[in-house]
């Protein structure tokens, strides 16, 4: 591995590190909803989740190892730029829920939804945030087939994923 790669595998592993503190704050912010009745919809897309974002960073790192991906200092430096907005922008939506922040989707009944932070301009602030990290992370090194790859198969995954809060969220909007 050269130096630009080390580099980048310090990047990946802090934000895999960044994924293991999410998983914490969400397993608190769960045990917080389910001791107040909360109720968990579309359990049922949560490991397609866990793993694919894991794919993101393992994939990442092999391709820019295995394919010797150049880092571009025209591409590496604004994808850097916008990676770390995202991460900015997904504390902004944690800090912004709360304890009704998760991973999962879990509804406390009676809670009012948040309308504040990132929420008064955006519907799903968060997943702007994880699609842009899905394309700008690989590409601060040029991993551009982990970037398709992740974009193309994120975008099932949130069109599961998006319905499924929607209905949580709104039931009285729910289709039939």
């Amino acid at each position: 591995m050269d130096t630009s790669q080390l580099l980048y595998a310090a990047l990946v592993v802090a934000v895999g590190l960044e994924r293991v503190a999410e998983l914490v704050v969400s397993r608190r912010h769960a045990d917080w909803a389910f001791r107040r009745g909360g109720v968990e919809f579309g359990r049922g897309h949560f490991p397609a989740m866990v793993a694919l974002h894991t794919a993101l960073l393992v994939g990442a790192l092999v391709e820019v190892v295995v394919a010797d991906r150049p880092f571009v200092p025209a591409l590496g430096w604004p994808m850097l730029v916008l990676a770390l907005a995202s991460q900015a922008l997904r504390w902004w939506c944690i800090a912004t829920l709360g304890s009704q922040w998760n991973t999962r989707v879990i509804v406390v009944p009676g809670l009012p939804l948040v309308s504040g932070g990132p929420y008064r301009v955006l519907r799903h602030p968060n997943y702007v945030a994880v699609v842009v990290e899905g394309f700008a992370l690989p590409l601060v090194h040029s991993a551009w087939v982990t970037a398709v790859a992740f974009t193309v198969l994120n975008a099932a995954l949130l069109t599961v994923r998006i319905r499924v809060e929607e209905r949580a969220l709104h039931p009285q909007q729910a289709p039939a």
